[in-house]
């Protein structure tokens, strides 16, 4: 009974999986918090960077920033990352996992209380640290513990570790408390014990030099350290807070390498003790990681910020400048939307005041306009940190390409400011007009761009409209006389042809006005305050998010409310529509994306999301749904599975209870049972047959190709046209062929055996020889049956057909009752409705040829009279049903509904 009910519960959980989309990938996603890890492949003869993401590790080649892997995801955020020359270190939680390949997990080491929070990889041993202060040493491949060492959390609470090179068999602890230990694992004893320098230590370095380690504190301090003299050989004072990450370089130079938590590094010269230089800015946020690269000028940083850089030391001065990066949003996104008609870049605003562009297809494409600020060359010199004039995240934007290479084709409003900025994508940065209406106090709202890129409508929360040219940013009108609405405008577009504006306001009205004279054309009053508008130009369908949960749909044509969905239990973010309109995609605070269908009027999907989504943008081609999150650094892309398979999308029940499904990048390995439960579902749904024929009441026409009964009337032309020049040539040696029986389906003819005593004279009876058809007529006139003559007729061929019809005539060989059958025959197939096409095209041709000699016949005349009283019934009916559809379209077209 409990497998049954787990198999029951399965199979709800396949069922109410999203039927539309699945996940497919995360973009923007690059660094987090932890350091990254340093690889170096022999074979390949390359660096490679892993950083962890959340759930999983990406794994980036350093000579060109590329991502080459992505692991499989953990059941948890990973907690600390650590890699040897094989294996992959994630901790997470109280476990610890081993990557092969950087994919797939190999090893599970379980055994922590406490949550592990560092690693360290030590030959065939791997050493872990968790909050409880307890240190385990794990065989790899037997997943076995080798040690374990607890100690006092107030005596030493270990904070770092590491190995200090050429030390067999040695581990150094640093502590929290300030002092550090160098124990022998091997057989588990304390060697030595450093009183260190009265404060926390962060980090544990080996220099190029043996015997000399460098140690970091929390009070910035940085202590070159010789522990087998117990000598300090240099101290060096960091003045921005506790050292985060410690790097010397190996390639000739002396120097050091420091972060600190506000973005900055320090580099330090070991000979002149001294610091050379400072690389302020170099994150936003506290260098998480930080190494040089083995024998090369090149520094490898990570922060928080969603950050990785490589700066390259080529400079005099020793300052390291910028030679690749890949960047982020280091604050979560709050509007994204599909650039160009092509689907492949995506705009995003963040909270962090950029405005970025991500390609669906590489990295190498991403861009970042920059942050928006009303002096654009003092923000230069000054930088963005210091930039005094710098606006604040952008709320909303609306996007055009179709004048984009000649003037800016991007407009964004800013969180509580009056001021609208233009930007320009193709030189990736701030445009050149700041649009400011003359009011004070108040902020924009909404905005939006005609298609043809030459104005820009803003709308404020006092309830203006303004009116904007995007080449010179002069002021070119506003809606009403003093003001559109008495409330705020939540929602302002305009449609394909620039022929009308639509805005929506907190005075619960819509108000549609003639685009160039201003003037207002129609006032329609909504049910509840609105939140947001979309317009789908291409259909003139303007969807309505409204306080109350719900969504109304405004046809622009009609100007009526035309579909009302309700079933929302949290504000609505976003919504977009797909490509051809057919769709309206909608995400809100409880969690849900949901796909209403706008014919049917009903929800045909649903799912649910960790964390609630706050903008949508469906491609342009359909192929993705791209949507940002709360708390979210990344864009996640969900791939439409309708354009891959045959989904069947039906109306979801009041009752349908969504399940949760997570985020692209985050999707833990399928079940293999799910697995197994899926394809079978989907197997049914490919091995559906439609039946032979819908109804009694339809005319079912027969799925044969049109050359098998079109060119019936038309054979004497065909023969003519393909009529050989010249007399077929024998082969000198002709092959043996098998003889056949002439139709569609080859046959061989049997051979027969002559008697001894067959007389050699040629029987003429022979020519007129009864065929298979002609036998079955005969036999249907007893049983009544027509299922098989016909059946073998939609297996011969025109050239086929017309013997079998010719040969039914009293002059070559049949009988009137036949010719009387065939007539049965067709009457049948009009009484069965099926094959409507075969039907005529064989009555046509049987007419064609045997017209006069079934007007002589008074047997044949009365069968023909009965078939053409079948034919004309079938014909009304049909007839009936096609003039009632064409007058259903053309109301529906014409009707104001």
């Amino acid at each position: 009974a409990g497998n049954t009910t787990d198999d029951k519960r399965k199979q709800c959980k396949n069922k109410c999986r999203s039927a539309i989309f699945s996940g497919f990938r995360a973009l923007g996603l690059y660094s987090n918090h932890l350091a990254h890890v340093l690889r170096f492949h022999k074979k390949h003869r390359e660096f490679y960077v892993l950083t962890a993401v959340g759930q999983c590790f990406h794994t980036y080649n350093v000579k060109k920033l590329g991502i080459v892997a992505v692991s499989n995801a953990l059941p948890e955020d990973i907690s600390s990352l650590a890699a040897d020359r094989m294996l992959v270190y994630a901790a997470y939680g109280k476990h610890i996992s081993a990557f092969a390949k950087n994919k797939e997990v190999v090893h599970t080491y379980t055994g922590h209380q406490g949550d592990v929070h560092l690693l360290l990889p030590f030959g065939d041993h791997l050493i872990s640290v968790d909050k409880d202060n307890v240190v385990i040493i794990w065989d790899v491949e037997s997943e076995d513990t080798y040690l374990q060492i607890s100690y006092d959390k107030a005596s030493f609470e270990v904070s770092a570790l590491m190995h200090p090179s050429t030390y067999l068999n040695k581990i150094l602890f640093g502590s929290s408390q300030g002092s550090l230990q160098l124990w022998n694992i091997k057989s588990n004893k304390l060697l030595f014990t450093f009183p260190g320098w009265a404060s926390a230590v962060t980090v544990l370095q080996q220099t190029p030099a043996v015997d000399v380690v460098g140690v970091g504190l929390a009070s910035g301090q940085i202590i070159i350290h010789n522990i087998r003299c117990n000598e300090t050989l240099m101290k060096f004072q960091q003045d921005w807070g506790p050292v985060t990450a410690l790097s010397f370089r190996t390639d000739g130079h002396p120097i050091m390498a420091s972060g600190s938590p506000i973005g900055h590094i320090g580099l330090w010269d070991l000979e002149e003790k001294k610091l050379v230089s400072q690389m302020r800015d170099a994150h936003t946020t506290a260098i998480a990681g930080l190494t040089f690269l083995q024998n090369e000028p090149l520094l490898i940083t990570n922060g928080a910020d969603n950050a990785i850089r490589v700066w390259i030391f080529d400079v005099a001065g020793g300052d390291g400048r910028l030679l690749r990066h890949r960047t982020g949003h280091s604050a979560p996104p709050t509007k994204i939307k599909h650039n160009d008609q092509s689907g492949l870049n995506i705009l995003s605003a963040g909270q962090d005041g950029t405005l970025q562009s991500f390609s669906t297809v590489h990295e190498r494409f991403n861009k970042s306009l920059g942050h928006g600020t009303l002096n654009k060359t003092r923000a230069k010199k000054k930088g963005v940190t210091h930039d005094t004039a710098k606006l604040p995240a952008i709320t909303t934007f609306a996007s055009e390409t179709a004048r984009q290479s000649d003037w800016d084709g991007i407009i964004a409003c800013h969180r509580g400011f009056l001021v609208t900025t233009t930007w320009s994508y193709q030189k990736g940065s701030i445009g050149a007009h700041k649009l400011e209406p003359e009011l004070w106090s108040y902020v924009v709202q909404a905005v939006d761009i005609t298609s043809c890129g030459n104005f820009a409508v803003i709308a404020l929360s006092s309830g203006h409209i303004d009116v904007y040219n995007m080449q010179s940013g002069f002021h070119r009108g506003h809606y009403g006389k003093d003001k559109a609405h008495a409330g705020p405008v939540r929602g302002v577009s305009v449609d394909a042809l620039n022929q009308l504006t639509v805005s929506v306001g907190a005075d619960r009205l819509l108000k549609i006005w003639r685009f160039k004279s201003k003037e207002l054309l129609h006032t329609h009053s909504l049910p509840a305050a609105p939140a947001s508008s979309l317009l789908h130009r291409d259909s003139g369908m303007l969807a309505i998010a409204l306080d109350d949960f719900t969504i109304q749909i405004l046809d622009m044509e009609t100007r009526r409310a035309v579909r009302r969905f309700s079933g929302h239990r949290g504000q609505i973010n976003d919504m977009t529509f797909s490509p051809d309109g057919r769709w309206l995609i909608t995400a809100s605070m409880d969690c849900a994306i949901r796909t209403w269908d706008l014919p049917s009027g009903s929800l045909v999907d649903c799912f649910l999301v960790d964390a609630a989504a706050v903008s949508l943008s469906m491609s342009p081609t359909g192929n993705f749904l791209a949507s940002s999150h709360v708390d979210g650094l990344g864009i996640y892309l969900w791939s439409n599975n309708t354009l891959c398979s045959m989904v069947s999308l039906r109306p979801l029940s009041a009752d349908y209870e969504p399940t949760v499904i997570m985020l692209p990048g985050t999707c833990p390995s399928k079940d293999t049972e799910e697995e197994e439960v899926l394809d079978a579902d989907s197997s049914e749904m490919l091995e559906y047959i439609s039946p032979a024929q819908l109804d009694e009441h339809l005319v079912t026409l027969s799925l044969l190709p049109d050359s098998r009964w079109k060119n019936l009337l038309h054979l004497d032309i065909i023969k003519k046209k393909n009529k050989p020049k010249a007399p077929p040539k024998l082969p000198k040696a002709a092959p043996f062929f098998i003889p056949t029986i002439p139709g569609l389906v080859p046959q061989f003819a049997l051979p027969t055996t002559p008697s001894e005593d067959q007389s050699k004279v040629v029987n003429l009876g022979v020519l007129a020889q009864k065929s298979t058809f002609y036998l079955q007529l005969e036999n249907a006139l007893d049983n009544n049956s027509y299922e098989e003559p016909v059946k073998l007729l939609r297996e011969l061929g025109p050239s086929a057909i017309e013997t079998e019809l010719r040969a039914l005539s009293p002059d070559m060989g049949g009988e009137v009752r036949v010719m009387q059958s065939f007539l049965k025959m067709i009457s049948s197939i009009l009484q069965s409705k099926r094959d409507f096409d075969l039907a005529q095209a064989y009555l046509a041709l049987f007419l064609k040829l045997h017209l006069r000699f079934i007007a002589d016949q008074p047997e044949l005349m009365e069968e023909a009279e009965s078939v053409s009283a079948h034919l004309e019934e079938t014909w009304m009916s049909m007839q009936t049903l096609l003039n009632q559809n064409i007058c259903l379209l053309s109301y529906i077209k014409s009707a104001l509904l």
